[in-house]
Formats: C-alpha cells, structure tokens, sequence
C-alpha cells in the first residue's frame, strides 16, 4: 500500500553508534577485538536500582523478572579490573574526546563548558556494572539534507557495550574485550520525513564520522538505531540494522505494523524492537526512561577551554565528500571509485611511482579488478598484499604486460601458482595486423565486434582493447 508519511504524522529521529581507536575510555586496555581463549570468568545477576528520580526504569525492572544468568568471559591480556567492575574507571580518555569534539563541530554543534560524566542504567547484562558511563559533550547541532535541515539535539562520547556470544532463557554469555571501547552517540531529532530520508541523514552522518581520524573503520564500528511513531502509535525504538540499505525496508515494515494494530483497535506500548534480517521487527522489552540516568561519582567532570575549543576548530579535517570531489578531479576518475580510494593508503604513492600508467587504470586494479576475481573465479581477493600489486603494475609500467594481464596475474597470485610473463607478453601491432587479415580470410562479412571478440578470445590478456578495435577498424569498414 501507498503511504502518505506526513498525513500519518510520521515522526522519525536516529541514533548513530561510532566506535573510536586507540584506547578504552576509562583505562589503559587496547580498543580491538581479541581472539584469544578467554581465561577469565564472571557471573552476575541483574539487580534494578532507583534513578536519580527515585523511581525504578520499567525496562529494568522487565529485564530483572527474567532472572537469567549473565555469564562474562574475556582474556587477561585484553582487559584489566576496569571492564571487571573490580576496580574504579581512570580519568576520561582525552584522545576520546577530543575526537567527539571534532566530530560535534563539523556537526555545527555547541560544546558544552564541563563534561560530566554520568550513569545510565543498563538492562541487558552488557555491562559487568549494570551501568554504561556517558557523557553529554555537545549540543544543538544540525545537518542540511535534500529534505531540509535535520537537528542534532545531543552529541555523547560514552563506553561500548560488551558482545553477546550466546543466549538462552535462562542465561546469557558476553565477551568483554569490547566493553569500554569509547563510542560516539549522536542523536537527531525527529525531523526525518520518510524512510528513505531516514537513510539519507545516517548516510550523511556516517560521512561525517569517516572524516575524522581516531574513527574506527570496518563492519560493527558502526550502528544505527531507529525511534519512529505515528499519530494514535506509539514511540518505537528500533535497533539492530546490518547496513544503510535496510533502514527505509525497516521503517516501512515498522510504520505498516503499527498501522494494522491501530486499524484492528490494539493499544501499542512504547517497546525497543530488533531489526530482524528477513526486514521485520521483534518485540526485545519496555522502552526505557529518564529514570536510568544518574550522575557517577568515580569520574572528575573536565572543564572545557573555549580557546582549546577555537583551535580544535582551525584545524578541523576536510569532510570526505569534500577530498573525494578533489580526488576525482585530481585523478580524472569518477567520484564511486573514488569514493573508494580515498582512504586507500597505496594508491596516491603507486600514481607517482608507475608514471607510465594512467591513475585510472591503477584505480581498476586496485578497486574493481579485485571484485572481478571474486566474481569470475570465485577467488578470495582479500589475500592479495600490496607487494603483490605493486609488482604486477611494475611490470605494466615496464611495457612488459598488458593491463589485460592484470586479473590473470592476479588471480595467479592468489593461487600461489608461478608467474612466466612470456605468457602474457604483448602482441606487436605488426602481429595483430596479421593476424585480423588471417582471420577476416577465414571468416568474411563479420562484423567489428565480431572480429574484436575473436581477436580478444585469441589473445587473451596479451592485447590492449583499445589497440586491437584500432586495428580491426583498419580492415573493416
């Protein structure tokens, strides 16, 4: 069915999850993730406490009733008594903060005077203390998309959650080398006007976050939560999406499920529902209030220096949209690949070293000849290092191969198979005159592409395309 999202009085806000690099927020341990044997076990139980306000969160309280066992294990070389909860958190990470507050000036918003960091109560397990530490570092921000501009009411640095290895009814099972990694939490307000709006703005705000060093890079440094409502629903938070591309599918699915409740009559709770893979949402528990929330005592507030902040704005990083214009001009190649390359750390140095080869054709190699593999072949490109690049455009850039070669090659080295460029040595434009006049004699009233085919079919990777079209047009007319 068509949905007219303004008459719904459609109401849609994110939040964006970015990890940071470097170390944990509140020690000393490294922000990876270890595939060491754990060595280290703990077990809790979650016990509800009262907020600041003297109430206890509904959704704790919900999750306290279960009764589950939370089980932690972790390595001792990855972690210390901080993510153990057997020892006090150190001082906030500047390097962390810093950080946010890069990120919260390219997202026009205020920083705050003192970072306080506080409590939220945690009601999944994931946190050994029942609590996650954030804190508030900036405000009122904004972004300009298609659809007009989207607030940014508040901008947190605070710790990531542990993994989740395993649950079942009675318990569940965490990994704690991710607990603690400092993560940016950036909230809109609710100005998205549609799914596919909604898309737009977590596309934009990720480009944001890519722009700043100290981001961590990869599948699962970043997430999205989605909060929508429609009139007579009710606020849904929506977590768990697996990329950009499911985010409309998602909503939509969410906004149509709330309508059927309301056309049938069903009173809709405020609920946290997860993003499933096949694009429905499931019930996960009660959504929380401003009951979890209190101050935490262990951790001094820093005082934030307005002409720290001045200089923190001077030498704010150019926006990756921004290097991949440049980039694309620079190099004469178009903004999807080098959207791509712009944060490839060999291709600018292989362009100054491989003179002779056009920055494009190093592009190809680098980008889609790679996926090519994969596709064709059925290879596993990733296991392709920089030498073996670097080694393969050599020869290219001595005359010895043809870009052609360059996925044979490849391919080969993939395949640990040994290399004899005689195989892939260059046909003269004296030999491929040759042979069209050959093959035009055995196979009269073809057309170019066909004699191309046939030439390309013969010397596969040992000829230019370019060249040999040259050639055939020679003879065909």
């Amino acid at each position: 069915m068509e949905i007219n999202y303004n008459e719904l009085g459609f109401k849609c806000g994110l939040e964006c999850h970015q990890q940071l690099e470097g170390k944990k927020l509140f020690c000393n341990c490294q922000t990876l993730n270890s595939d060491k044997e754990p060595d280290i076990k703990v077990e809790r139980r979650l016990k509800a406490v009262a907020g600041e306000t003297g109430d206890i969160d509904v959704a704790a309280e919900f999750e306290m009733l279960k009764n589950k066992k939370i089980i932690y294990e972790a390595n001792s070389e990855d972690v210390c008594l901080v993510e153990t909860d057997e020892e006090p958190p150190h001082e906030l990470n500047k390097q962390a903060l810093e950080t946010t507050m890069k990120v919260a000036l390219l997202l026009n918003a205020k920083i705050v005077d003192e970072i306080q960091v506080m409590r939220k109560t945690v009601v999944d397990g994931s946190n050994v203390s029942g609590f996650q530490r954030t804190a508030l570092v900036a405000m009122d921000g904004f972004i300009d998309s298609s659809l007009g501009r989207v607030r940014i009411p508040t901008i947190c640095l605070e710790e990531e959650a542990a993994q989740k290895l395993e649950e079942s009814k009675d318990f569940v099972r965490y990994r704690l080398d991710r607990l603690g990694i400092p993560l940016i939490e950036i909230a809109t307000s609710a100005d998205i006007k549609s799914p596919e709006h909604a898309k737009e703005v977590a596309a934009h705000i990720g480009m944001i976050l890519r722009s700043v060093e100290g981001v961590k890079r990869g599948l699962g440094t970043i997430r999205q939560d989605v909060n929508i409502s429609i009139e007579k629903g009710a606020r849904t938070e929506i977590k768990g999406f697996q990329d950009l591309k499911s985010i409309p599918k998602v909503v939509e699915y969410e906004v149509k499920r709330q309508i059927e409740a309301i056309r049938h009559g069903k009173k809709l709770e405020k609920e946290v529902r997860k993003a499933e893979q096949d694009i429905t949402t499931s019930f996960l528990r009660p959504l929380p209030g401003a009951a979890r929330l209190y101050p935490e005592t262990d951790v001094l507030p820093v005082r934030v220096d307005k002409n720290y902040i001045e200089k923190l704005r001077k030498k704010l990083p150019k926006l990756l949209v921004h290097k991949i214009d440049e980039f694309s001009k620079k190099y004469n190649i178009n903004k999807e690949i080098a959207k791509e390359l712009v944060e490839n750390e060999i291709f600018e140095s292989f362009v100054k070293k491989f003179n002779k080869i056009e920055p494009l054709a190093i592009a190809n190699a680098l980008i889609n000849i790679p996926k090519e593999i994969k596709t064709r072949f059925n290879l596993d490109a990733s296991k392709l290092k920089n030498e073996d690049f670097e080694e393969i455009l050599n020869h290219l850039n001595d005359g010895k191969i043809t870009k052609e070669a360059i996925i044979d090659l490849l391919a080969k080295k993939i395949k640990n198979e040994k290399i004899d460029l005689k195989e892939f040595e260059a046909v003269s434009e004296e030999g491929l005159e040759k042979e069209i006049k050959k093959i035009i004699e055995e196979k009269p009233g073809l057309s170019q592409s066909a004699y191309m085919g046939l030439m390309m079919a013969k010397y596969r990777g040992k000829v230019d395309g370019k060249k040999v079209m040259e050639v055939v047009k020679k003879f065909v007319k």
